[in-house]
């Protein structure tokens, strides 16, 4: 679905025709047909286009003469996902700056790009290409930000269960959270990358406007900052993983040990009944009473070897 923005009266409106400098927005559901023509009436590869839907391309820019392209990794939730699948993907953006327009293309529904839609970005207009690609930038560590604290805190939530249960669900849920994060690390590093290659080659030629300079740069360092945090949470996961791990080896150890110390003391009554079971004269075999003796017998023996243990324990 390729649709045509502009801003009209201090709002982003839709257009029913492209115009000069407007923004053309590429969003599912699109097919083929649909690729190809706004490829030729713009002037662009068509492979620009088609990189940006698959989940697997890398954060990259290139110059094809005067259009240039950009590819940007964002995090989205996983709707679709089951029991064992990650909370939240990342999934690229291409922008692609042409002398009449700015394309976007995203092979989802993306969070960042709904934000101008819904006039929610301040000082947006399409006009200003190079603002306009900082902004999606800006949104996006914003995103990135807003997607790991909803992630610690699904952690914390999944750690306080996990006191007091041994179910796997929460393990479950604790591995999905550990493979959102190893995709914010990975996608995070690559958009750190782009931005830093981009500040050195001067791509968005932004270096004689101090402005928009000073943006970019706070963006990187915001994009650091959020890579950090992204290493952080990875680490505290893994050790809470870790320490659960131990906490139920050890539990394990505790009940085979007691398990092991019950099978002992009852064992003491069978040798006992099994030794004057014997077809040889022993002692009380005439009393009355040898029954009750040898029952006596039993669990005072038995009581004696449940005191040893408890001491050897302590």
């Amino acid at each position: 679905m390729v649709r045509y923005y502009a801003r009209k009266d201090g709002e982003i409106k839709q257009l029913l025709q492209p115009e000069p400098s407007c923004w053309v927005n590429i969003a599912p559901p699109f097919n083929q047909e649909e690729l190809e023509e706004v490829a030729q009436q713009f002037g662009v590869y068509l492979d620009f286009l088609t990189d940006s839907l698959d989940l697997d391309e890398r954060s990259r820019y290139e110059r094809d003469e005067e259009v240039r392209f950009i590819l940007l990794n964002t995090p989205i939730l996983n709707e679709d996902r089951s029991e064992n699948e990650t909370i939240f993907i990342t999934v690229p953006i291409g922008i692609i700056l042409t002398p009449d327009a700015t394309i976007t293309i995203s092979s989802y529904k993306n969070p960042v790009l709904q934000l101008f839609l819904d006039n929610r970005v301040r000082n947006f207009d399409p006009i200003n290409e190079k603002l306009f690609v900082i902004q999606i930038m800006e949104q996006t560590v914003y995103r990135f930000l807003t997607c790991l604290k909803q992630l610690n805190l699904r952690h914390n939530l999944i750690e306080r269960e996990l006191y007091n249960s041994s179910r796997n669900q929460e393990l479950r849920e604790l591995l999905s959270v550990e493979k959102s994060l190893v995709y914010f690390v990975s996608s995070l590093s690559a958009n750190e990358l782009l931005k830093m290659k981009m500040k050195r080659t001067d791509f968005l030629g932004i270096q004689n406007d101090e402005d928009l300079r000073d943006q970019f740069e706070d963006i990187i360092i915001d994009n650091t900052q959020a890579l950090d945090m992204a290493n952080v949470y990875t680490n505290i996961l893994s050790g809470t993983m870790d320490a659960y791990s131990s906490i139920i080896s050890n539990n394990l150890n505790v009940d085979v040990r007691r398990l092991t110390l019950v099978t002992i003391i009852l064992s003491v009554p069978t040798f006992i009944s099994s030794f004057f079971g014997m077809n040889v004269e022993l002692p009380f075999q005439d009393s009355p009473w040898a029954a009750a003796y040898i029952t006596v017998l039993s669990i005072v023996v038995s009581l004696m070897v449940a005191l040893y243990f408890q001491r050897v324990r302590r």
